[in-house]
């Protein structure tokens, strides 16, 4: 059976791991520095709101948000949302995190383009996430009894979720922009000393790694997606 390939465990457990290990880190990370006070006492929310102010956007909205880190910027409905405890309370993680998520709406002020992309192809990734993997099986096991009409509904899933994967790549520089945003406006504006930024730095850090992840998990998907079709050749 296709779902009890072993091969597919060879491309599929590393990067699995990988993720595991980079949440790992970022809740341990977020834990940590979450019982750390910051010594201007500013939260989350508070933070976020002076760096969008300083940054020309006051007209940004920043919201509470349910659920542990959920925190994102919303370049559609021009809000932050912050989940409740970044948004509460005056720590250096959640400091830390909502100056990352102002990185990104500034990254949409001045018109990121890799952001501008990753927004764009939000619709498409959303359907070849979940449609491609399917069309793929599926086309994959019909090709035995329609031929090149099953080969070619496997191609198309293929071509669905490499958009999966396209837009894993284009988040990495998104993510990590947004993040060195966050670390020079947290020092040049003065709400964090260096000695904070420690805190910060392994926050932020932990968190690129599950991006790392995310890609390689959809990289080395598409891969073995590719890899089934050339043994069936």
């Amino acid at each position: 059976m296709f779902y009890f390939d072993p091969l597919y465990f060879v491309f599929a457990l590393p990067p699995m791991l990988l993720g595991l290990w980079a949440q790992f880190r970022v809740k341990s990370a977020f834990r940590k520095y979450s019982q750390i006070p910051t010594q201007s006492g500013l939260n989350g929310a508070e933070t976020a709101r002076r760096l969008l102010a300083r940054g020309g956007m006051p007209n940004v909205t920043v919201e509470s948000a349910e659920g542990m880190l959920s925190d994102h910027y919303d370049p559609r409905e021009k809000a932050l949302r912050l989940s409740e405890d970044v948004y509460n309370l005056p720590s250096i993680a959640s400091v830390g995190v909502a100056a990352h998520e102002a990185g990104h709406a500034l990254q949409d002020k001045t018109g990121y383009v890799p952001l501008q992309l990753r927004s764009f192809m939000v619709p498409a990734v959303s359907i070849g996430s979940n449609i491609g993997p399917i069309l793929f099986i599926a086309g994959l096991f019909l090709s035995r009894i329609l031929g090149s009409l099953g080969t070619t509904l496997a191609w198309a899933g293929i071509m669905m979720f490499a958009a999966t994967a396209l837009f894993a790549l284009i988040t990495l520089p998104v993510e990590f922009d947004a993040s060195r945003r966050a670390k020079e406006l947290l020092v040049s504006q003065g709400i964090l000393s260096s000695a904070e930024m420690v805190g910060v730095n392994a926050v932020l850090n932990a968190a690129a790694l599950t991006y790392v992840a995310a890609a390689a998990q959809a990289i080395m998907q598409l891969v073995y997606y590719l890899t089934m079709m050339n043994r069936r050749d």
